[in-house]
Parts: structure tokens; C-alpha cells; sequence
């Protein structure tokens, strides 16, 4: 369904130097350097599945987002999706995806919403009967019906996602790019934006590539995740071999019973890689379970001072993903 092969993007910009004379530099003799914001990223995308697409912000997503949906076009590299180019074929290739960016939309600001529809049914030219049936499935999947007459300009956020959501499903697109789909939503409406993911997913088969700072997202809808930082990629796998080969880090918390006790505590001479954070009486103790024992954690705390409570936790995958990005663990 997809393929990239080493695909690379690189950005040339003008090397300014300091005060008026580096601007006149830069204005009428400039030197450029060159800023690779894709290095080298392979991967393939059967059809049908969830791609959990993460990294950082400035790690390059938005760059091959752009590249795989046809807006810019690769330095290097080989892009392939359902057999089409996206930038040789990009007329045709079009009506094969779906994208809705989480901060911008597709839909008529003062339109009712099933107008805006109307529109693009015209657009992607999809035939009446089919439009029929295809809103009929986006009303069902999205709850549509209760605010398909209103302008676009009186939806709540959560509303006009699930607006978007339809709008880049209407022409029934082989693949769909989500960029931030819950962002700013609450608890409810990103629990029904996930189900309808989901139901869409399985239900058409429809390949999506997600993208999103939510690790809830990745946990519950992603069958695979692909990390990136700097362009380049760090992980390529599913959350759970995440979790068993970076999950090793867990964290004991202690509620001191006498603050002054914190004194008493050396993790750092008598364990490795301890990382300690204390609030008021309550620490924090994050450490590698591969090279201490939470068993002699617990001893050794417990022989030192006087604790009221104990909590003990592994380590899920928002902890993971963090430690990537302060570099905190090697990559894979």
C-alpha cells in the first residue's frame, strides 16, 4: 500500500551575519547552508493499518507528512502509495487520501455543513447514489445529524473535527492522514473521535497515518509506531515492543513520615542511573530495572527511614517516549 525508500529533504536558507553590514550581505551576496530536516527514512504501510507516526516538534514530521500527501517534494528518495507518485500523479492521487490537520480546516466558514458537503461532492465528483450512502455511513460513525444544518462557524471544536473528519472521508480515499485530530478536545469527544476512528479502520479498511503529541491516541488506536527525531528514525515497531525493550525504567514513590529524614538517603552511592525527585515528603525514585532491584530499593529505603505510604509503577509509554527525547535512553 505504502512504500518510502530513503527519502530525504533537505532546506536551504541564507546565512545572515551580525549587524547592518550582515544584512547587506545576506541581501546582495548571500551564502546558504543547507538544513536536512528528512535523513534517510524507509518504511512500508500494509493496508488497513494504524501507523502511529510520532516525534518531537522540529523532528520532521510535518516535513514528510507534506512529502507524502504531494505538498513538497523530496530532495531524495522514493515515495510510492496504493501503485501512484504523490507528486507525478498528484491530480490522480488526490481522490485516493483524506487529510485533516488538527489546527486547520477544510470546511465553508459560513456554509451550513451539509451544503459544505454538496460542494465537495462536486469537487471529487462522487455520483448521488454514493454520496448518499457515504453520508449515511459519516452520520452514523460521527453523529453528524445533530448539527449537519448549522454554519460551520457555530461548531464547538470538538464538532467541526468531527465535521472535518467526514469532510475527508466523503470521496471514500484509500488513505487518511490525521495530523493532531484530538488536539484541544475534551475527554468525551476525543473518546467518540477514537471509536469512530477505529470503526472506519476496521470497517473499510481504511489505511491511516496518525500523527499526534497524545500518547492516549497511540496507546488505543496504533498498531504500529514509528518515531522520529531529527529526520531520522529511532523506533519502528508496535507500543508493546516499545514498552519490552524501553520499558525497564519504573518508578517507586515514598511519603516520608519526617521530611528531615530525605537526609538519610544516598540512592545515587549505593544504586545506578537513580534519578530522584522529591515534593515536600513525597520522592520520587526513577531507576533502571535491569541493572537495581526494586526489591533492595524498598529495603533499603525502609531500613533508612520512616515511610507512611509506598507506591510502585512501571514505566508506560508516555515515560518512554519523554526519556527518548531527553536522551535519556540510547536508541533502538
Amino acid at each position: 500500500m505504502i512504500t518510502v525508500s530513503h527519502l530525504e529533504k533537505d532546506f536551504k536558507k541564507v546565512k545572515k551575519g551580525g549587524g547592518l553590514s550582515g544584512s547587506f550581505k545576506a541581501l546582495f551576496k548571500p551564502e546558504y547552508e543547507t538544513f536536512e530536516a528528512v535523513k534517510d527514512l524507509s518504511f512500508e504501510i500494509p493496508e488497513g493499518e494504524i501507523f502511529g507516526f510520532i516525534g518531537a516538534n522540529g523532528a520532521g514530521k510535518s516535513t514528510t507528512i507534506k512529502m507524502l500527501t504531494g505538498i513538497l517534494t523530496p530532495t531524495s528518495g522514493f515515495i510510492e502509495i496504493n501503485g501512484k507518485n504523490p507528486q507525478k500523479d498528484r491530480q490522480s492521487y488526490v481522490k485516493d487520501i483524506g487529510v485533516v490537520f488538527g489546527q486547520r480546516t477544510q470546511l465553508w466558514w459560513d456554509l451550513p455543513l451539509e451544503d459544505t458537503y454538496k460542494v465537495l461532492k462536486e469537487i471529487y465528483e462522487v455520483p448521488q447514489e454514493d454520496f448518499v450512502k457515504r453520508m449515511n455511513f459519516l452520520n452514523d460513525v460521527l453523529d453528524l445529524n445533530e448539527f449537519i444544518k448549522d454554519p460551520v462557524r457555530t461548531l464547538s471544536l470538538g464538532q467541526r473535527m468531527r465535521a472535518d473528519i467526514a469532510a475527508s472521508l466523503l470521496h471514500n480515499p484509500k488513505v487518511l492522514f490525521l495530523d493532531e485530530p484530538t488536539i484541544g478536545l475534551d475527554v468525551d469527544v476525543k473518546d467518540r473521535i477514537r471509536n469512530a476512528i477505529k470503526k472506519i479502520n476496521q470497517e473499510e479498511k481504511t489505511t491511516i497515518i496518525l500523527t499526534t503529541h497524545d500518547l492516549n491516541d497511540i496507546e488505543q488506536l496504533c498498531s504500529r509506531i514509528f518515531m522520529i527525531d531529527k529526520g531520522k528514525e529511532i523506533f519502528d515497531g508496535s507500543a508493546e515492543e516499545l514498552k519490552e525493550k524501553f520499558g525497564n525504567i519504573h518508578e517507586i514513590t515514598f511519603k516520608l513520615n519526617q521530611l528531615e529524614d530525605l537526609e538519610k538517603l544516598h540512592y545515587e552511592e549505593d544504586f545506578f542511573d537513580v534519578l530522584l525527585e522529591q515534593e515536600d515528603k513525597n520522592i520520587k525514585v526513577r531507576f533502571d530495572a535491569s541493572k537495581n532491584s526494586a526489591s533492595e530499593i524498598l529495603q533499603y529505603t525502609l531500613n533508612n527511614v520512616s515511610v507512611s505510604d509506598v507506591s510502585i509503577k512501571e514505566a508506560d509509554i508516555e515515560d518512554i517516549i519523554r526519556r527518548f527525547y531527553r536522551k535519556e535512553l540510547k536508541d533502538a
